[in-house]
C-alpha cells in the first residue's frame, strides 16, 4: 500500500493547501503550514476574522475527515509531505538554497551513517541548514529501530518558514526533533551530538566578524558559508563522531580550499569523499558529493586508504550490491 498511501495522503494536503492559499490569500507554503496544523489539531479548522469562509472551512472539514494518519507509516507520512512541500518550491519559486534535498540523496547520506558511523540506541543527531527537515526525517526514519527509544535529533535554520514546515512535518511523523531558529554560524543551543549531516547552501557569509573566530574563515573579504558550517558541525559533534555533508564535488578546488583543508588535517580525519550518482544532476559542474569527516578523539582514527569513487547509478542494483559489500570491506580494513 506504501506509495498508494503516499499519494492519498498528498492528494489531501494538495487540495487542503489550494483552499486555504486562495481563501487566505497566501502562499502555498504558508497554507501548507496552516492546513498541517489544522490535520494536527484533530482536523479542527483554524478561523480568524471569519477566514476561511464557510464554504471552504466544509471543505477542508470533508478532506480532514478522511485523513488516518495513524494507518500510515513515519516515513509514508514524510514522503507525502515531501511532495506537497516540492509543489510549494515550484508555485513560490523557492530560491536553489532553500529547496529541500532530494530523497535520492537522503537515503545515500542515511546509508553512509547506518553503515560507517557504529551510533549507540540513544543517538542524537545535528543538521543545522534543516530547511523543511527531510534529509535529517529521512535519515531518522532509517536509522530508528522499531521498539527502540526514539532517536533525538536538533535542527537549525535561519528562515522560519522552512523551520516551520519542519516543525508540523516532524510532528505529523512523531519525532523527537528540537527545531531552533537562528543563524547555524552563531553560537548553537543544542548539546552535543553522535553525529551531523547537512545538505549545505552554498555561498558566501556575510557577517566577517563572527566568520573570524572559524579557523576556515578567508583571508580576506567573505567566508564561504559551507566551509564555516562543516566546522560549525564538528564543533558540536562528540569526539570520534561522524559528519556527513553534501557538498559541491569540486569543494578542494576552490580558491578557499587550502583553509579548509589545513583545519579538516589539524581538527578530523577525512575518511571520505564520494560523488553522488552523476544522473542526479543536469550538468558536471553542478555535480555533488557526500564528504565525510570523522573528529579526532576515542577510538577515532585516520583511514589507511580515503574512501574516493562514486556511488553507482540507483537503477543499477547490481552495481550497488557490488558497492555495499566493497564499503564494508573498506570498513573492516580502515577503519576497526
Amino acid at each position: 500500500m506504501g506509495q498508494a498511501n503516499v499519494g492519498e495522503l498528498y492528494k489531501h494536503l494538495d487540495t487542503t493547501t489550494a483552499l486555504l492559499k486562495e481563501d487566505l490569500d497566501v502562499s502555498y507554503m504558508d497554507a501548507l503550514i496552516e492546513t498541517s496544523e489544522n490535520i494536527l489539531d484533530g482536523g479542527r479548522v483554524k478561523v480568524e476574522d471569519g477566514l476561511p469562509h464557510q464554504q471552504v472551512r466544509d471543505q477542508l472539514s470533508e478532506q480532514y475527515n478522511q485523513i488516518k494518519l495513524a494507518q500510515l507509516t513515519t516515513d509514508e507520512i514524510r514522503q507525502a509531505m515531501q511532495l506537497a512541500i516540492l509543489r510549494g518550491e515550484r508555485t513560490d519559486l523557492i530560491q536553489a538554497n532553500h529547496q529541500m534535498t532530494p530523497d535520492s540523496i537522503g537515503f545515500l547520506v542515511a546509508y553512509l551513517l547506518e553503515a560507517l558511523a557504529d551510533l549507540p540506541s540513544d543517538a542524537t543527531l545535528l543538521d543545522p541548514t534543516v530547511g523543511t527537515g527531510n534529509l535529517l526525517y529521512t535519515v531518522l526514519n532509517r536509522l530508528q529501530v522499531a521498539d527502540e527509544p526514539a532517536l533525538t535529533a536538533y535542527g537549525v535554520d535561519n528562515d522560519d518558514t522552512m523551520l516551520a514546515l519542519a516543525g508540523v512535518s516532524a510532528r505529523l511523523q512523531q519525532l523527537n526533533v528540537e527545531l531552533y531558529h537562528q543563524d547555524a554560524i552563531s553560537d548553537l543551543v543544542v548539546p552535543q551530538v553522535s553525529a551531523s549531516v547537512a545538505d549545505l547552501p552554498i555561498g558566501y557569509y556575510p557577517v566577517d566578524e563572527r566568520a573570524a573566530t572559524f579557523a576556515t574563515h578567508a583571508a580576506t573579504g567573505h567566508s564561504y558559508a559551507h566551509h564555516l558550517l562543516i566546522e560549525q558541525s564538528m564543533r558540536y559533534t562528540v569526539a570520534g563522531g561522524f559528519g556527513f555533508f553534501v557538498v559541491p564535488s569540486m569543494i578542494f578546488k576552490s580558491e578557499e580550499a587550502k583553509g579548509l583543508t589545513k583545519w579538516m588535517t589539524s581538527a578530523t580525519y577525512m575518511q571520505g569523499l564520494l560523488n553522488l550518482p552523476r544522473e542526479l544532476f543536469s550538468s558536471e559542474a553542478a555535480q555533488k558529493a557526500i564528504l565525510i569527516l570523522q573528529n579526532k578523539g576515542e577510538q577515532a582514527k585516520q583511514a589507511k586508504r580515503i574512501l574516493l569513487g562514486e556511488f553507482p547509478s540507483l537503477k543499477n542494483q547490481a552495481g550497488f550490491r557490488r558497492f555495499t559489500a566493497e564499503l564494508a570491506q573498506w570498513k573492516q580494513q580502515n577503519l576497526a
